[in-house]
């Protein structure tokens, strides 16, 4: 009965460890609990922002690094080079053939774009009136620059009737406070201090675009919003008068290498940082993966239609994360369970009684020769099956379903210790 007990058992247990070693190659390590994010400039809103993240993720043993440049031209070339992870990049700008493997995973808030203009007691209407003006376009390589000689372009101006520069916003905003410039371009959120700044100086006009709507049409990554009389200070009343702008937003972008845990992670902490009512966002509004000109990657295309997974609504992400990760080790279990429950059924029979068939093998030996013992050998036997009574009563225990099992066998033994007992008498 032991041999067959390992000759079912072994082989089972053999092939489990094999099916769970085998599935185990396909499963993926965990993923390194870092990253290195491309932000901007260090007095930019994407330098804050990445800071708000660092903190936030850290509570999560997520180490990131911020790495400042340019701006989004510059971010997407360190994405494409594999020297940073995740970069902060403005709607609206194409991939070369090069950055392909880019993915986004979300639009985080607004960022309008402001044109600021001496104020000389006119209005300017429409931006083919800074036609033969000095204008600064915004850092070459920023989204700034980007997206103002766009817009210059479809009105008409270029270098060629125009003077244009590559100014940062806070060498923009000098140089045309002292009138060395008559506009400057920024894209930005109206938190920023050279924004705030401009917006509180009288002599400084914000162009409004009476075209918004138009620019909006054009181009799907541009949105019309209005800034309305006083909604910067009311004591102050800033801005004067009601003004109509245009705003893209502000993206983030990831090299493929980046795994779908982190992105789900980021994107986790994502909906509790954006998701509030801002200046120009509603409640819920961000973040998005509306009218991205980027491809959106498959892990957030998935997490923005399905959300957290059972597993994170219930355990700690990290936690989930390695349980689903070894959901793969299901294959082996599930192929194995049917048979597994088939053999365990017989076996968990066999366990209880063996404790009871156990003692059946000296019964048997007994009762074969007892015609041929002696008075001695009877009485020796005798009391070995005295001691053998007394133990199977004080050792084996089973459960009642096979009582009837064990009543046999007690009733096997008393009925040989009553036959040795009448040869001892007869002797």
């Amino acid at each position: 009965m032991k041999y067959k007990f390992l000759s079912i058992s072994i082989p089972i247990i053999l092939l489990v460890i094999a099916s769970f070693y085998i599935t185990a190659q396909f499963i993926q390590p965990s993923p390194k609990k870092e990253f290195t994010s491309a932000t901007g400039s260090k007095d930019g809103q994407y330098y804050k922002t990445a800071l708000l993240y660092k903190k936030i993720l850290e509570d999560e043993k997520v180490k990131v690094n911020i790495v400042t440049s340019s701006g989004s031209m510059q971010n997407l070339q360190l994405l494409q080079d594999k020297k940073v992870d995740i970069a902060f990049v403005q709607n609206g700008i194409e991939l070369n053939e090069k950055q392909k493997h880019l993915k986004a995973i979300g639009s985080i808030y607004y960022e309008p774009i402001w044109v600021f203009y001496k104020n000389k007691k006119y209005t300017i209407d429409y931006i083919v009136e800074l036609t033969s003006k000095k204008i600064s376009v915004g850092v070459e390589g920023s989204g700034t620059n980007h997206l103002a000689l766009q817009i210059l372009k479809d009105n008409g101006i270029s270098k060629e009737n125009s003077t244009l520069y590559s100014y940062d916003s806070s060498k923009s905003k000098k140089l045309l406070m002292n009138d060395k410039i008559d506009a400057m371009f920024v894209v930005g959120s109206a938190n920023s201090k050279v924004i705030k700044e401009l917006l509180e100086d009288s002599s400084i006009n914000v162009f409004s675009f009476k075209r918004s709507k138009a620019y909006s049409r054009k181009y799907n990554y541009l949105e019309s919003l209005s800034l309305y009389e006083g909604t910067i200070d009311l004591y102050r009343n800033i801005p004067y008068e009601d003004s109509n702008l245009l705003a893209t937003t502000a993206n983030l972008v990831i090299n493929d290498s980046l795994s779908d845990e982190l992105q789900r992670l980021l994107l986790r902490k994502l909906f509790t940082i954006h998701n509030k009512k801002g200046l120009f966002e509603k409640n819920d509004q961000f973040p998005n993966i509306s009218n991205l000109t980027i491809p959106v990657s498959e892990e957030a295309q998935r997490y923005y239609t399905y959300g957290d997974t059972w597993l994170e609504k219930i355990f700690p992400y990290w936690i989930a994360s390695n349980l689903d990760r070894l959901k793969i080790l299901l294959i082996p279990l599930l192929t194995l369970l049917f048979p597994l429950f088939k053999g365990v059924l017989p076996l968990y029979r066999w366990s209880i009684r063996s404790k009871i068939y156990k003692w059946y093998d000296k019964i048997q030996g007994i009762d074969k020769i007892i015609d041929e013992l002696n008075l001695v050998e009877l009485k020796q036997n005798l009391e070995e099956l005295e001691k053998l009574r007394k133990e199977i009563k004080n050792e084996t225990k089973v459960p009642l379903s096979y009582m009837g099992e064990y009543y046999d066998l007690i009733m096997h033994l008393e009925l040989l210790i009553s036959q040795l007992n009448i040869k001892i008498a007869s002797k």
